[in-house]
């Protein structure tokens, strides 16, 4: 965990958010500035500052993320209609937060490609 790290925070319990879903391995919950009606950051336990500093031992890790971000939107609704799971990497993509996460979106239509 590191300290300063609002998504180690969260995990930890120190910070509230709304928890869709939490396992051993990563936690999901609501974004507090949704860019869409369904709008979930899953992200993992384990403090890691982007997909750059994933190393080969995280690759199972970066596969259940995904499986997670899978699973939330099928629960939440999704999967017919489409939900898009995306990786910012570095703050020229948009990073924010440098804690990896995923975002999945849905509930409207996502245009491609995206802004």
């Amino acid at each position: 965990m590191e300290n300063n790290c609002l998504f180690c925070r969260i995990v930890a319990g120190e910070i509230a958010a709304e928890i869709i879903y939490s396992d051993e391995r990563s936690v999901a919950f609501r974004d507090i500035n949704p860019q869409a009606p369904t709008h979930v950051l899953v992200v993992p336990r384990e403090h890691i500052e982007s997909l750059d500093d994933a190393t080969q031992k995280d690759e199972a890790l970066l596969g259940h993320l995904l499986r997670v971000a899978a699973r939330v939107a099928n629960e939440m609704g999704h999967s017919e209609s489409g939900y898009r799971a995306v990786i910012n990497t570095g703050a020229g993509a948009g990073q924010s937060v440098f804690h990896l996460h995923v975002h999945m979106l849905g509930g409207r239509a996502l245009e491609w490609p995206p802004g």
